[in-house]
């Protein structure tokens, strides 16, 4: 079980072609703050069809995007 779970369900749940939230809204989901890891375990993402696509440091967003194909 990965620490990003919660977070890769609710993206999968949204059903969304694509999904911004905030840093903020990502560590309420998780309980728990994000970090640098992030980068490490975005890419188990895939497996629930969907990819990690612009990560904004300024908006401090991440934008979820359905993997098409």
């Amino acid at each position: 079980m990965s620490k990003y779970d919660l977070l890769w369900d609710h993206v999968l749940k949204s059903g969304r072609n694509s999904l911004k939230l905030t840093f903020a809204e990502i560590e309420r989901i998780l309980g728990a703050p994000i970090d640098h890891s992030f980068l490490k375990y975005k890419k188990e993402l895939i497996k629930y069809g969907y990819q990690v696509g612009r990560i904004s440091m300024k908006e401090q967003t991440i934008l979820f995007e359905k993997v098409q194909g």
